[in-house]
């Protein structure tokens, strides 16, 4: 069924067309990747359809009792709010709904054949289901842990970081599930482990989502369809982003030649989804099959279960050890034992390696675990506490979130030759035409004469990205270097680090840019420890992922195992104590008397001259009092009569 159906859409600002009789049509339970070059007009479709902005022509047909939500990229929130609260304002309709719920269930014990009730309470159970709102509070729970906001829990949500407060919206939207979920780059100011967190609730809840992103492995796990925006016109590809890729190169086969680059580069990318991320995957489920078998059998021995982990553990580490051909290189960093803490934190615990030209490596783990201030240390803008650090003499080329290399007043040309003419020398001594060069960049002559001031932020992150390629260094530091950049540049990006020459270190959360670009993966695992790892970066979170399931196995085979021994100790007996059996023998009648009176309290409570007279306040109280007697004494009924049945088994 169409939620949403854009037919011949058309918008244009001044000259520059970016949507031409564009169709386009979502629907339920649909997940729509949105993908193509910044400006293209991605952000504009979303406008257009949460009524931001008019279309110039078209037709939308959206129906009206549909609710449709969309992330902000800057969100906003009232004054003198903590983000528990921020998170719950936007959960009132569900929980006015279960309140609604509940009240309707009392008063059906009393009205039980109102027909009216029973509808009523029906529809409320059926839009709770669809919320998977009946433990609202556990979810609140979960959400804030897993953004990595419990530590900010009850703090005013206006001072948080831009990206934290990103968290904090996205996770109210997650809980309130609208009927159709919008997102513009919702992996931005998200760990891998955050990301993962994400695509499992999408996964589970069956989102109906349309979402801007350049996450390309988020978009292959979550997207059903992939819309390319390009020069006004929609393309729809059916899948996820390698079969996009797939689609696409089939499609580009079949136009001129004046596309050549671009096909050069889109085939180079399903190149490397074909032979690297397939492969990979083959290998990886292969490793998981004969993994969940040794799971099923390490369940009647545990010793398997350590034999497992330790496996798992080495092809985690993966370490080379070809030392005959890392002294040929050239040395770089030498780190011996090196340990670094903010105040009362410890980042980074003994820590030992040396960096070799032409080493490509890739600091991944959890947000604020460490990994710019190790960036920082190489840069030589932060001192270690103990240990030895040691830097060669060679020249670092750095990029960073705050684009210190750029100056606003300065257009592309003055930019990129500050001393005069047109002509750039890049990092491997070939000299182009100035627009020959920012072209690579997706940059259109007109670019040239304004100013790097009025550009925006994806914009300045191309300009500073092709300005660093200009430098002649032995060593790139890039620090989260995808971030607000499309999903085109990023391939530039990738065919330029994979031709330099030099060392390369760079902090990022992007799975798949990471598998592609580094051989060496520095992890910061938690606990200001650093792990060194030749694998793939998504490989090694799959191992990650298996070996916390063991942790889980042992914890629940050793509960089971003592759950085992209480048994048997109870099975030496052949009957309940004398006092048990007491217990047992009144307690049906116990219950029997609880359920009256709390039969009682809900007809008084229905009733306003009862409620008046007595004081609603202390028959609420009374009521949750009694239902936690109940319930006590049903736990222990129960409990009794599974030992009784363990001594006749």
């Amino acid at each position: 069924m169409a939620l949403i159906d854009l037919q011949n859409i058309s918008k244009q600002y001044d000259t520059k067309v970016i949507l031409k009789d564009t169709n386009f049509t979502l629907n339920h339970g649909q997940r729509v990747a949105v993908i193509g070059q910044n400006g293209q007009g991605k952000s504009t479709l979303f406008k257009i359809i949460m009524k931001q902005t008019e279309a110039d022509s078209g037709e939308m047909a959206i129906d009206k009792s549909l609710k449709i939500e969309m992330l902000d990229q800057q969100p906003k929130f009232k004054d003198n709010l903590n983000v528990r609260d921020a998170i719950e304002n936007q959960l009132a309709e569900l929980k006015n709904a279960r309140t609604e719920y509940e009240e309707l269930t009392n008063r059906l014990t009393t009205d039980y054949e109102n027909e009216d009730l029973i509808r009523r309470q029906s529809e409320l159970a059926t839009f709770i289901d669809f919320h998977d709102a009946w433990d609202l509070d556990n979810m609140i729970e979960r959400v804030l842990v897993e953004f990595q906001l419990k530590q900010y829990e009850f703090k005013d949500v206006n001072l948080l970081s831009g990206g934290e407060q990103r968290r904090v919206s996205l996770a109210g939207l997650l809980l309130k599930k609208p009927d159709v979920l919008l997102l513009d780059e919702p992996t931005n100011h998200l760990d891998v482990y955050m990301v993962e967190f994400l695509e499992q609730l999408l996964l589970k809840n069956n989102f109906t989502l349309l979402f801007i992103s350049h996450d390309r492995y988020f978009i292959d796990n979550i997207a059903t369809t992939v819309i390319e925006v390009d020069g006004g016109v929609l393309r729809k590809f059916n899948g996820g982003y390698s079969s996009y890729l797939e689609q696409k190169e089939h499609l580009l086969d079949n136009m001129q030649k004046e596309h050549d680059n671009l096909i050069r580069l889109v085939k180079r990318e399903a190149h490397w989804m074909q032979h690297g991320v397939t492969a990979r995957r083959k290998r990886n489920e292969r490793r998981k099959s004969e993994y969940f078998d040794l799971k099923q059998k390490a369940r009647s021995n545990p010793a398997a279960i350590r034999k497992m982990s330790l496996e798992l553990q080495r092809e985690q580490k993966s370490f080379n050890t070809d030392d005959n051909q890392k002294n040929k290189k050239k040395m770089l960093y030498e780190l011996d034992d090196i340990n670094k803490a903010l105040g009362d934190k410890k980042l980074i615990t003994d820590f030992t390696t040396r960096i070799l030209q032409k080493d490509t490596i890739a600091i991944v783990g959890p947000n604020g675990s460490g990994k710019s201030t190790l960036l920082k240390i190489f840069m030589e803008k932060m001192k270690i506490d103990s240990g030895a650090f040691k830097k060669g003499d060679f020249e670092i080329g750095y990029f960073d979130q705050q684009r210190e290399s750029l100056d606003d007043e300065r257009n592309l040309l003055e930019t990129f030759c500050p001393n005069g003419g047109d002509r750039v020398v890049l990092h491997d001594g070939r000299n182009m035409h100035v627009f020959g060069y920012l072209k690579n960049f997706l940059f259109p002559r007109e670019y040239l004469d304004k100013k790097v001031g009025a550009l925006s932020g994806g914009e300045k992150n191309r300009v500073a990205l092709a300005l660093l390629f200009t430098k002649k260094v032995d060593c790139l530091i890039l620090d989260e270097p995808t971030n607000d950049l499309d999903i085109p540049t990023i391939n530039i990006l990738e065919e330029y680090l994979q031709n330099f020459q030099g060392a390369l270190i760079f902090v990022s959360h992007d799975r798949y840019f990471v598998d592609k670009i580094a051989k060496k993966l520095f992890v910061f695992q938690g606990n200001a420890t650093i792990m060194e790892s030749f694998q793939p970066y998504s490989e090694y979170l799959e191992i990650e992922k298996e070996l916390k399931e063991l942790d889980s196995l042992e914890i629940e085979m050793a509960k089971e195992a003592s759950s085992e021994k209480v048994v048997q100790v109870a099975k030496k007996q052949t009957k309940l104590s004398y006092k048990d059996q007491r217990e047992y023998d009144n307690l049906p009648k116990e219950l029997e008397d609880l359920e009256l009176k709390l039969e009682e309290i809900n007809a008084c409570l229905m009733n306003p001259k009862c409620y008046e007279q007595k004081g609603i306040v202390a028959m609420s109280q009374e009521l949750d009092a009694t239902k936690e007697i109940y319930e006590t004494k049903v736990e222990r009924f129960l409990e009794l009569e599974e030992l009784i049945e363990s001594f006749n088994s």
